[in-house]
């Protein structure tokens, strides 16, 4: 009996996803791409300074192309000094996270979950509608098998951004540690200036999938209801 109810109230929460949910959600994912985190915004202003300052450059040796003299082990006194090299290791503290796209990320990850679990929602719907396997008449159940293998790879689709998102952070710390091993290269900051305008881009593409997702899934729903909530007709055994 908790089984049944289980699917009676999924199957009611299902039909009113469709019908009523994923319409205020498709204009509320418009509403949001059109405001100015995701519209005509500089890639400048993902931009954030590393706090990883560069270190004053050590100076030069009276004689650059002397060689100097070899030390053996047992010629170096306890007393003998050798200059190196300075080593700096963050002087200024910890590499913060890139704020802007932080908080970027903090309002797109509630949509990648909700669409995750919408099409969780409907994969089990439309699960539990297929009815049991028959010879002959499974034109609709065809049409359930086809809408339950696109909402499969929605859902499959939505939580590879998730690890999009972790990708972007481990890529992050490897080029970041780089300019605290090498701050003279300026190409290493610029690296991670690119992957932070690449990452800003790449969230505006998640969010442009999503509400087409959304798009997409109510649509072939839609157009297929009648068939997905009744595949076989009542009159066909008449026909025979």
């Amino acid at each position: 009996m908790f089984v049944q109810e289980y699917k009676d109230s999924l199957k009611q929460k299902a039909e009113h996803l469709i019908i009523k949910g994923f319409p205020e959600k498709i204009v509320k994912l418009n509403e949001l791409l059109e405001t100015s985190n995701f519209q005509n915004r500089d890639l400048a202003d993902v931009h954030q300074d590393l706090n990883i300052p560069i270190p004053p450059p050590v100076a030069a040796l009276n004689e650059p192309n002397a060689k100097r003299a070899r030390l053996d082990s047992s010629e170096v006194s306890s007393n003998t000094t050798i200059e190196g090299t300075k080593v700096y290791a963050l002087p200024n503290g910890t590499v913060p996270c890139n704020k802007p796209l932080s908080d970027l990320i903090h309002l797109v990850k509630p949509h990648i979950r909700e669409l995750v679990e919408d099409s969780n929602l409907l994969k089990m719907w439309i699960s539990f509608m297929i009815p049991k396997i028959e010879d002959g008449n499974n034109f609709g159940v065809s049409i359930q098998e086809d809408t339950l293998a696109e909402i499969q790879s929605v859902e499959s689709e939505a939580a590879a951004f998730f690890d999009q998102i972790s990708r972007y952070f481990i890529s992050r710390a490897k080029i970041v540690s780089k300019v605290a091993k090498y701050p003279h290269i300026d190409d290493y900051r610029r690296a991670v200036r690119e992957l932070d305008e690449k990452e800003y881009l790449s969230l505006w593409l998640v969010m442009c999938e999503i509400r087409n997702r959304y798009c997409s899934l109510h649509d072939i729903v839609i157009k297929n209801l009648e068939k997905i909530k009744k595949p076989r007709s009542s009159n066909a055994e008449s026909l025979y």
